[in-house]
């Protein structure tokens, strides 16, 4: 049978605030962390009750940095958790303590609701009710058992065909009408949740993005329900996924005819299928077959600390930019610049393999181009815009000054690495803020600056990089003659492959760094 809520999933900007909310303040048990399923390299977190069990899953997708998204028809709106009712002062009085701006208590369908707003600005709604009870509240978070966050109470869902999608949730899942109130049908499930189905003519469209939803997901008791309401859908000609393997979960999905996308999720294997109770939600898994490496994941991922635990405490700069702090750090540094396409993760696994005890500080260039992350404007392949060099070289020196102060790290000892696009910024700072970069690697780079400022680069110590078959190749003896010229230490080496970097980099910069290139 179809049978409530399994999970809602949603989308977070900032890991960090994330965990900081649902596990520290909402106290509620971080049960499971894995690299996503579509996509390996993004982080999904599951929060839930101690054993995390159908009904009582919110799950975040994490877009680290990524670009806001908007509520409107086609998505869903306020996420609902069920609390005894009579913890809404406790609750009211947390959020006070918390800095939390609250709305309520009001009375919505009888129940005593308290409104606030998570990180993301996505509306949770903190509902009084007894209709639904966790089997296994969790009681780990410093909030006292009584008063603890039991499951998923429900959630709104905005659409413009709204007896079109309340026909479709209660012909296929289960869900009957309760209530009218204004614009809102409230659906209920056997199991006491509820959908509120809300009429939203004349607004506008949602846009996926990070602080928006991404899915409902309803409980299926087993496989053979799967099938059966798969078959079901495809007998209505309604278009359905196959069914996927989520190792806690199979599933499929379709979207309702207002747009909301709606997951189908069966209540086995669990979450306690690869790691006892104990200790859930502690390490980090990999969906079935990746194709990228746990360890390259493990630097790559936005790293978060549990509450009271010693975190970064990330600064808002004028850069988009991310720390990779290994377990035993050995005090070194290495600030990252990736190439066209690439983002502030991309050369973190590399150079992580070169230095495993370094602290990454890996960074986005600003520039875009067709959508993708660059460091200066390009005219064509060989010419570049040369007042947003110059500009960009400014605003990452003023970003590389506010970083040493936030982070409390040593100017002096930086080491930059840069690749292809990120090396050229690079080499163009040597010279337009000649006091900034004192060690740094240059993977496959080349001159772009159309004229040298003059610049005393003694005792700045470099290493060139370049590929015997990259077409930007031949203008690495330049860059390195005109380096030398102006004072620098520079060695070198050139590598049997094309402008791509691979592990044939990695023996040379660690041989270098651990004392240079004889």
């Amino acid at each position: 049978m179809v049978s409530g809520i399994h999970h809602v999933t949603l989308i977070t900007r900032k890991v960090q605030a994330n965990v900081d909310f649902y596990a520290g303040f909402l106290g509620m048990r971080l049960v499971k962390q894995t690299a996503g399923f579509e996509d390996a390299s993004q982080l999904h977190l599951f929060y839930g009750d101690a054993l995390g069990t159908p009904g009582s899953l919110v799950t975040f997708l994490v877009w680290e940095d990524g670009s806001q998204g908007r509520a409107g028809h086609g998505q869903l709106s306020e996420l609902s958790l069920a609390i005894d009712p009579a913890s809404i002062g406790y609750w009211l009085t947390r959020a006070m303590s918390f800095g939390f701006r609250t709305e309520g208590p009001a009375d919505e369908f009888g129940e005593p609701v308290l409104r606030l707003k998570d990180p993301d600005n996505i509306i949770v709604k903190l509902a009084g009710t007894r209709q639904v009870v966790s089997p296994a509240v969790w009681d780990g978070a410093g909030v006292p058992v009584e008063h603890a966050i039991q499951r998923v109470r429900g959630a709104t869902m905005l659409t413009e065909q709204p007896a079109e999608t309340r026909a479709f949730i209660e012909g296929h899942f289960g869900y009957r009408f309760a209530a009218n109130q204004g614009n809102i049908d409230r659906l209920t499930s056997e199991t006491g949740d509820i959908i509120d189905v809300r009429n939203a003519k004349g607004f506008w469209a949602g846009a996926p993005g990070t602080g928006t939803f991404d899915h409902v997901a309803f409980r299926a008791a087993n496989d053979e329900v799967l099938v059966g309401v798969h078959n079901a859908l495809e007998k209505d000609g309604i278009h359905t996924t196959t069914m996927h393997d989520r190792k806690y979960f199979r599933s499929l999905y379709v979207r309702e005819p207002g747009g909301s996308l709606i997951e189908l999720a069966s209540d086995k294997p669990g979450m306690t299928v690869d790691e006892p109770e104990a200790t859930l939600g502690s390490k980090l898994f990999l969906p079935k077959d990746p194709i990228t490496d746990l360890n390259d994941l493990k630097v790559a991922l936005p790293q978060f600390s549990m509450p009271g635990e010693p975190r970064v405490n990330y600064r808002d700069l004028p850069f988009v930019h991310r720390f990779y702090m290994p377990p035993d750090p050995d005090g070194s540094v290495l600030v990252l610049m990736h190439g066209s396409g690439g983002n502030e993760t991309t050369l973190m696994p590399l150079l992580h393999k070169v230095a495993p005890r370094a602290t990454l500080l890996g960074v986005r260039g600003r520039a875009t181009e067709e959508g993708i992350p660059r460091w200066y404007k390009r005219i064509t392949p060989f010419s570049f815009d040369q007042q947003d060099i110059k500009n960009e070289a400014e605003a990452f020196a003023s970003f590389i000054e506010g970083a040493v102060k936030s982070y409390g790290l040593d100017p002096n000892k930086l080491v930059y690495v840069g690749y292809s696009n990120g090396a050229n910024l690079l080499n163009s700072l040597l010279y337009l803020h000649p006091n900034l970069v004192h060690k740094a690697v240059l993977l496959r780079s080349m001159p772009v600056l159309t004229s040298f400022p003059t610049a005393d680069l003694k005792g700045t110590d470099l290493l060139v990089i370049s590929g015997k078959t990259d077409a930007y190749g031949k203008y690495a003896s330049e860059l390195e003659n005109r380096l030398k010229k102006s004072g620098a230490t520079v060695d070198s080496s050139i590598l049997p492959t094309g402008h791509e970097l691979g592990d044939s980099d990695v023996p040379v910069i660690r041989k270098w760094l651990d004392g240079g290139i004889q």
